[in-house]
């Protein structure tokens, strides 16, 4: 076990771990934010940048700071280390640089956009960004390729996180078609020689995208994420694979769209395969568990629909109070 300190938080952790999942074993403001790592996908992290930290004491046996920031998705503990995240000046100026770089080729298109609501570079660039940016060139574009009937590509919003190259080779049946292609400032996702991404667990790549450059096609355009309902729902999936554990987005009797569940680093607790994904559409197709939970912070959380069988029951039970005191007068 090593003890470290993180924000002056001493916690002590298994040997090995890294510091993105040390702070995460406490939770809360001290959690370096992080778009490209995935817990669940091996070889992950290490892409984006957004999650350096300062190791101000590298160890108890060696006290000395490391030279440069380190991204702490890659970086593991040693026993007596010291690292500033939130505390840190500078590792705040380098976040705040990171994001303007990432937010530089990014198109302006939030409004018309299917992640907006639940998209980790718009909370990043709330939290980190510069209120308008230096760029002056020309932002860079891309010819529109066509993947599949099932998975939209917008290569412009795309921050070259790898994830779902990793989805690909790691769930995804029938191996990887897809790739990054090119190199330096023309590097792009894409297929070789136009294949279509045809797998059984291809929809997950929609899943762990951290922004709107891969979305769902069936649902392409059906309603902003806040004027959903989010509801826990399983069925018994005939894929040995599936665990049929999903979150299906409601607007009024309507289902248009299930995607996994996601846990509060927005990461998918298990993996979900395409037929739950896109041809289950009925409410009849599903048994329903309930609301799902939303962080508060999310704008989607704003229909507070989570407690609402609540507050009519509370409604109802004091007008019945106010109508007997009445009676009784």
């Amino acid at each position: 076990m090593a003890k470290v300190t993180i924000d002056g938080v001493e916690i002590e952790v298994p040997d090995g771990t890294t510091i993105l999942n040390a702070a995460r074993s406490v939770g809360g403001d001290i959690v370096p934010p992080a778009m490209c790592y995935y817990s669940k996908l091996e070889g992950s992290g290490g892409k984006c940048r957004t999650c350096l930290v300062k190791v101000s004491q590298g160890s108890t046996n060696d006290p000395r700071p490391m030279p440069k920031l380190v991204p702490s998705c890659r970086t593991t503990v040693m026993d007596g280390m010291v690292v500033e995240n939130i505390t840190s000046p500078q590792v705040l100026e380098a976040r705040k640089g990171v994001v303007e770089f990432l937010l530089i080729n990014h198109p302006l298109d939030c409004p018309i956009c299917d992640q907006a609501g639940e998209c980790d570079l718009q909370n990043l660039g709330f939290k980190h960004g510069a209120v308008s940016t230096r760029y002056e060139e020309e932002r860079r574009t891309y010819e529109k390729i066509d993947i599949g009937d099932k998975i939209k590509l917008h290569m412009d919003r795309c921050i070259l996180c790898y994830r779902c190259t990793f989805v690909a080779d790691q769930v995804a049946e029938g191996g990887r078609c897809h790739g990054v292609i090119n190199r330096g400032d023309h590097a792009e996702i894409s297929t070789y020689i136009e294949k279509a991404i045809d797998s059984d667990f291809s929809g997950n790549m929609i899943d762990v995208c951290p922004v709107g450059a891969l979305t769902d096609k069936t649902a392409r355009f059906g309603s902003r994420v806040w004027f959903t309902k989010p509801m826990d729902a399983h069925r018994d999936c005939e894929h040995p694979q599936c665990s049929g554990k999903v979150v299906v987005w409601e607007k009024g009797d309507e289902i248009l769209r299930v995607t996994g569940r996601k846990d509060q680093y927005n990461e998918v607790e298990s993996f979900i395969c395409n037929t739950c994904r896109f041809e289950k559409k009925k409410t009849s197709d599903w048994v329903i568990e309930g609301p799902r939970h939303i962080d508060r912070k999310s704008v989607v959380s704003l229909n507070h629909y989570e407690h609402l069988k609540d507050i009519k029951e509370d409604i109802l039970k004091y007008q019945k109070q106010i109508s007997e005191n009445l009676n009784k007068g």
